[in-house]
């Protein structure tokens, strides 16, 4: 079936069926691989992505949900005042150690500052929560965000 979506700002037409995770056609389909596979369960936080500026799980999110909503993905977060903030501490704090689940962390944290420009640390930990980082940077990745925030 044809799906027309908004990815990124740009109406793109897949041909899926609907029950095609989002994550699968946005990496699969549209060839773009910033959104990482992780557990396929929605647990891990890699694949996250703004659909409407609200962090999704885009591993269980099938396409024919997604309708005429704007899917924001990581290769256009840095465009946002939040994510260009978040992309900027990630660099200035050296967050990333292998990098596997950053696509998804910088996606929850730029989520986060979207909707509230100054976070507590429980604030944080909370949008957060959601996102696993293999290599252990949430000392990091809570610096960077304290720093994107100022």
């Amino acid at each position: 079936m044809s799906y027309d979506i908004k990815v990124n700002g740009a109406v793109q037409s897949v041909d899926v069926d609907g029950d095609t995770p989002l994550l699968w056609v946005l990496r699969d389909v549209l060839g773009m691989t910033g959104t990482k596979f992780g557990c396929g369960m929605a647990l891990c936080g890699a694949c996250t992505v703004h659909i409407d500026g609200v962090v999704s799980r885009s591993c269980i999110t099938p396409i024919d949900s997604v309708g005429t909503s704007n899917v924001t993905t990581i290769e256009a977060i840095g465009a946002t005042a939040a994510g260009a903030k978040i992309q900027k501490a990630w660099l200035d704090r050296e967050v990333v150690q292998c990098g596997y689940c950053q696509s998804g962390q910088i996606m929850s944290a730029a989520a986060l500052l979207a909707s509230n420009p100054h976070p507590s640390d429980s604030d944080i930990d909370g949008a957060m929560s959601g996102n696993i980082c293999r290599c252990g940077t949430y000392v990091r990745i809570r610096e960077a965000i304290k720093q994107a925030a100022q």
